[in-house]
């Protein structure tokens, strides 16, 4: 089995797979106040407050402002929904526009979205820089206006795009609104 980014986050054969975000991302996004899948030890801060052990199933306290770089295998629709159900945060994960991940809990769901220019070089467990490229264009993905408004006003190299089909109630629970030809949806 390959070792490659989209294992991120996920030990082969007793080695582990670890891609953390490039720190630049993080400090023109930030701050954060919740990290619910940290590396551990971290070599940079991510967030206030990290979660070791499983951030999923633990409480992500009402309004925190979410940094999320999840395992990019199979669970990553589960990472992406509770993101989106929190309604107060920032993903990044590979721009797979057409898996149902995304169709499920991006399209219908961000607020925004910063597709990222170029390939990002990651970083390992330790913070050094990856040699080679992430092998995959990535996207920012924000939940909450707050959110989509620091991609939309950052520094990073790429296309800002709102989602026009969402919008966010106070609370910060998304909405459909209704559809462009005159349904409901």
């Amino acid at each position: 089995m390959s070792k490659g980014i989209g294992g991120h986050q996920r030990a082969y054969r007793g080695q582990s797979d670890v891609w953390l975000t490039p720190p630049w991302i993080l400090e023109e996004l930030g701050p954060f106040d919740l990290d619910p899948c940290p590396c551990i030890p971290q070599p940079y801060p991510t967030a206030k407050r990290v979660i070791d052990g499983d951030g999923l199933a633990a409480e992500w306290r009402p309004g925190e402002a979410v940094w999320l770089n999840p395992p990019y295998g199979p669970e990553l629709g589960a990472w992406l929904k509770k993101l989106a159900a929190h309604g107060n945060g920032v993903a990044i994960c590979f721009a797979q526009t057409e898996t149902r991940a995304f169709f499920d809990h991006v399209w219908k769901k961000a607020s925004g979205l910063l597709f990222v220019e170029g390939r990002l070089h990651f970083r390992h467990a330790d913070g050094r820089r990856a040699k080679g490229n992430a092998g995959a264009p990535s996207v920012l993905i924000a939940y909450g206006m707050a959110m989509a408004e620091r991609l939309a006003y950052a520094k990073i190299p790429g296309a800002f795009v709102a989602n026009p089909f969402v919008h966010v109630r106070r609370g910060g629970q998304a909405d459909r609104r209704p559809s462009l030809f005159g349904e409901s949806s």
